[in-house]
């Protein structure tokens, strides 16, 4: 006995749900960044264009350089602050992403174990063992891949709590 057209049939639909959601959420999170970028750049631009104006007002070599220097410290401080919101937001969707996946890792394999189950019972033989084994399976990856989300969520967070360098005075 085979699993049933309309079990597949379910188990695809619970799995393109899940994969419109993870388009969803990466679309999402490419927007936010794209905009987040946008913004840095066209800041930038007008910080470079001001600074430009002020040094070709100065006449005397240590202001100009004290200028380059405040300048170039205010950018290094925006293109951190920067990556630090693009790690923030990168940790939020990889978070969002994480239990999608995690739920779905947990609801797809129970219902493919009971698929699985209903299979091994319209059998003449049934064998306890392979459900034991498969469900361990299961099991392993689920843990194995929660167990990455935190790694890696606990990496993000540990480089969005860098702090930027003191300037020098």
């Amino acid at each position: 006995m085979a699993i049933k057209q309309d079990q597949t049939s379910e188990l695809q639909k619970k799995n393109l749900e899940a994969a419109v959601r993870l388009a969803q959420l990466s679309i999402e999170n490419s927007q936010r960044i794209l905009e987040l970028q946008v913004a840095t750049a066209k800041t930038l631009f007008e910080d470079g264009v001001e600074n430009a104006k002020a040094l070709s007002t100065l006449k005397d070599p240590k202001a100009a350089i004290d200028l380059r220097t405040q300048f170039a410290q205010a950018t290094t401080e925006k293109l951190l602050s920067t990556a630090r919101e693009i790690a923030e937001i990168t940790t939020r969707t990889q978070t969002e992403v994480g239990k999608l996946v995690g739920e779905q890792l947990s609801t797809g394999s129970n219902d493919v174990f009971d698929a699985l189950q209903k299979l091994f019972k319209g059998l003449p033989i049934t064998d306890q063992n392979a459900i034991s084994a498969i469900q361990t399976a299961m099991d392993t990856t689920r843990s194995a891949f929660e167990q990455v989300t935190r790694a890696s969520t606990e990496a993000f967070q540990a480089f969005s709590n860098l702090q930027p360098p003191k300037g020098r005075k």
